[in-house]
């Protein structure tokens, strides 16, 4: 498994030297992604009061967890238009990730790693959309959100599809990320209050899972119809499941479905688990609902 960015991306670029350095407030916290600032600090103070560094290896996690924790409700929801009014921490975290050289990070180990991208997935998410003025009502309505806009991030320039397509899914056997990364609407798995660390990144990502899991538009289980209803999630990228949960028999549906709901499986009770292997069951996809995930 490559611990490397996609190199068909990284030939295309070329290499900066960022003058942010003088401008960032303090990147603290190395590899380990840092803990969770406490919520009675703002954003704003913690990117102002931490200690300045000149080690552009460092990610400022902290801002991070205190934006995360500031302006992020137990639903996942953000409170878009105070984290525009005080942005500073996740502007700081954002330009900590820009300076990492790209050595440093294909020296951490593979959790680590993978707990970064998500983190600068969802904070380059977070950043498209307090970017607008006005806040736009869907991200979906920022043109080029995804595919042209490009952001930096380990000294190079990439966009949110590039972190996602090019090197999550294709550098990374880990499905359960599909319930990480949020792109910023209500059909999204639920924003996080807390960075991923690698040390804690199978609990938090089953955690993710699990929630994700017990909302009704992602699994609806209709036994007196004999329908499964699941989140469009997995039919956009149901072929992330199949290295590791494909199937030869058993459960519904095509190749890549019966290895979603194989992966599924494992997250019910037994009668449940016991329904879907068995098959004979229709499956739907549920609408996705792109309006903005705002409080």
């Amino acid at each position: 498994m490559s611990q490397h960015l996609n190199r068909s991306i990284r030939k295309n670029y070329t290499r900066k030297n960022y003058l942010l350095m003088a401008l960032v407030p303090a990147l603290i916290g190395l590899s380990s992604c840092g803990t969770a600032a406490s919520s009675s600090e703002s954003p704003a103070a913690i990117a102002q009061t931490a200690e300045a560094t000149t080690e552009a290896s460092t990610l400022n996690t902290t801002a991070y967890a205190a934006a995360l924790s500031a302006y992020v409700d137990e639903q996942g929801l953000v409170n878009y238009e105070a984290l525009q009014a005080d942005r500073q921490g996740l502007d700081a975290y954002n330009a900590s990730l820009a300076l990492t050289p790209q050595e440093t990070f294909d020296s951490w180990s593979e959790a680590e790693q993978l707990a970064v991208l998500i983190n600068a997935y969802n904070s380059l998410t977070l950043k498209a959309i307090i970017d607008e003025s006005p806040i736009k009502d869907s991200i979906k309505d920022i043109r080029g959100v995804w595919r042209f806009n490009k952001h930096s991030f380990l000294q190079d320039k990439l966009t949110l599809n590039n972190i996602e397509h090019d090197i999550m899914r294709v550098d990374y056997n880990e499905p359960r990320l599909h319930a990480a990364i949020v792109c910023a609407a209500i059909s999204c798995p639920y924003l996080r209050q807390e960075p991923f660390t690698g040390e804690d990144l199978d609990a938090q990502l089953d955690d993710q899972v699990r929630i994700f899991l017990s909302r009704e538009e992602v699994l609806n289980i209709d036994r007196e119809n004999n329908v499964v209803s699941l989140s469009k999630i997995f039919d956009w990228f149901g072929q992330d499941w199949v290295p590791t949960y494909g199937v030869e028999e058993g459960f519904a549906g095509s190749k890549n479905e019966q290895a979603v709901l194989n992966f599924i499986s494992g997250y019910l009770e037994e009668d449940d688990r016991t329904y879907l292997e068995a098959g004979g069951y229709d499956i739907r996809y549920s609408d996705y609902d792109w309006a903005l995930n705002r409080q």
